[in-house]
């Protein structure tokens, strides 16, 4: 069956299934809420050490997605490639510093589908990347009924306002604080919260159904958050990466030199050598101290969400989305932060609650989002739900979410879509619901721009202008392969003959991805090298053959 055939067969069965849904379906409510810079780090995904019992929870009454992935791990092309169900290379932003409305096309976004079907949309604290990425208006009025709404009190994120062991503040990385002394005295994602409660109090008896989109701050750096949160993981129970170290073989091109915290005052005080460090140890555990606490601090901020939603009565009739924009590096490879294509940068939480679906009563408690203390016990560790391991990707909420709240998902994108306001490269995930099958071919496409071979001072966030190579990377079940090739940003083309590095890791045995099998530029040869009897070999080759048919280039100009 070729390509195309196989292609239009998937729309007619996505068609067909997708009206059905929406045929029985009365029309919900959505709560979006998206974190910034978490990874898989919560007990829902197995994370020994981490408190979030209010995201547990969530997760205890939704279908969690165990392998969904964003298409470029950093803020500002991820959002928008989520919210539009376009990869990077049709939003054509790899940078911050443009807007695709102008710059490639005019998308409709995901809650412009749903206000122009009649929806109030609302949005509050960090959804669009702020600034140029979304026209300096987080895209209003096309996908907001109201002027979008940020926290006062993040115009103080990266100012001195970290008391350092000097006591005097600094612009640190590590900034516990107490709230009560703090610009506002409060903080970014607190104020968040408060205007997200005040929002679904305000629609609850409006008669209109809402799309809330929330975005909390953390775990994004700085780690400004209240101190008392570090008290749930004292530093002798923080534990390095356990790769700490650049892995053997790695192109240099596939390295990032995080350049972000290498600017906070504190790391700046340790005179680390650029780009591999490596930072001293002891600095490492307290990174991976406040960024657990971070993510517990974000887990309780959910926890007052849900409770108020499911206070005024509005869980049953209400999608809860929960996902992140892309993951954050803890010292895995030598790396940190995110700028990456490895899986703890592109990996991310994914969970859809539906009552009736998802979750279906009786339960132990009365409530069905009763607020879960941080700070005391934690029961809930994902105890019920559903979980899916199909390998999936951020582009997929767009179609799935208007699926389960009773609207027509957008059709499948042609190959050439720049001037198709409306359509998903993603899939409809509400089929995967019941399916507990561990293995699929389904593959997840991540890519993420370099100006140079070797790691330079904007190796981690390159303008448009001077990325020079484009490092495409395929995620299925089996492996991670990963090609960086030649890149022309003023015709957005990728030349795949000129290749300037790759990667190969077999997870099942190497699920690190610590040990790069890639060794010949002829992808064919390598092939041959490694034997076609493996049972990942033909999905392998099929995918680059995709790859290499230029359709993520076809139809630029």
């Amino acid at each position: 069956m070729s390509l195309s055939v196989q292609k239009w067969f998937g729309v007619l069965i996505l068609c067909i299934f997708s009206h059905d849904v929406v045929a029985k379906t009365v029309r919900r409510n959505v709560l979006f809420i998206m974190a910034d810079d978490l990874r898989p780090t919560l007990g829902c995904y197995g994370d020994p050490i981490v408190k979030s019992p209010n995201i547990d929870q969530l997760a205890s009454k939704s279908n969690v997605f165990l392998n969904a992935y964003a298409q470029q791990a950093v803020c500002g092309p991820s959002r928008t490639s989520l919210l539009t169900s376009r990869r990077p290379d049709t939003t054509r932003l790899y940078d911050f510093k443009s807007y695709w409305r102008v710059h490639a096309g005019n998308y409709t976004t995901l809650p412009q589908y749903f206000k122009s079907k009649g929806y109030t949309t609302m949005s509050v604290g960090k959804v669009f990347h702020p600034g140029i990425a979304s026209n300096h208006s987080d895209d209003y009025p096309y996908s907001w009924s109201v002027p979008p709404y940020h926290p006062p009190s993040f115009k103080y994120e990266n100012m001195k306002v970290c008391k350092g062991s000097d006591g005097k503040l600094h612009a640190n990385l590590l900034c516990s604080v107490n709230v009560s002394e703090t610009p506002l005295g409060t903080l970014p994602d607190m104020e968040s919260t408060e205007e997200a409660i005040r929002l679904l109090k305000s629609t609850r008896d409006s008669g209109k159904n809402f799309f809330l989109a929330v975005g909390f701050h953390k775990p994004h750096i700085p780690f400004r958050i209240p101190q008392e949160f570090l008290t749930l993981y004292p530093l002798e129970k923080m534990r390095l990466a356990p790769d700490p170290d650049v892995p053997k073989g790695l192109p240099s091109v596939a390295y990032n030199p995080w350049t972000d915290i290498r600017k906070r005052e504190d790391v700046q005080a340790l005179n680390i050598s650029f780009p591999y460090g490596p930072i001293p140890k002891d600095f490492q555990l307290q990174i991976q101290q406040h960024y657990y606490a971070s993510v517990s601090y974000m887990d309780s901020q959910v926890g007052r969400l849900l409770n108020t939603l499911d206070y005024l009565g509005l869980a049953e009739d209400t999608v809860v989305v929960f996902t992140s924009d892309h993951g954050w590096s803890l010292g895995e490879h030598g790396e940190w932060a995110k700028y990456s294509n490895f899986d703890v940068a592109t990996r991310v939480p994914l969970m859809f609650y539906v009552a009736g679906m998802t979750a279906v009563r009786p339960w132990p408690e009365d409530e069905t989002f009763p607020y879960m203390d941080v700070f005391g016990p934690t029961p809930h560790r994902f105890t019920q739900g559903g979980t899916v391991s199909n390998v999936n990707e951020l582009l997929d909420i767009f179609p799935t979410v208007s699926v389960l709240a009773g609207l027509k998902p957008p059709l499948p994108c042609p190959d050439n879509s720049f001037h198709v306001e409306l359509c998903t490269e993603g899939h409809d995930l509400a089929y995967t619901f019941n399916d507990n099958s561990k293995k699929s071919e389904a593959i997840a496409f991540s890519q993420y721009p370099r100006p140079a071979d070797t790691p330079q001072e904007n190796s981690d966030l390159p303008d448009l202008k001077d990325i020079r190579i484009m490092g495409y990377s395929l995620r299925s079940w089996d492996y991670r392969f990963t090609v960086w090739a030649g890149f022309d940003p003023a015709s957005f083309q990728v030349n795949l003959s000129d290749v300037h590095g790759g990667e190969l890791y077999l997870l099942e045995e190497d699920p690190g991805q610590d040990h790069n099998l890639y060794n010949s530029s002829e992808h064919s040869l390598l092939l041959c090298k490694l034997g076609q009897q493996q049972p990942w070999a033909q999905t392998l080759k099929q995918h680059l053959l995709y790859l290499t048919a230029g359709t993520k280039s076809k139809g630029m100009a």
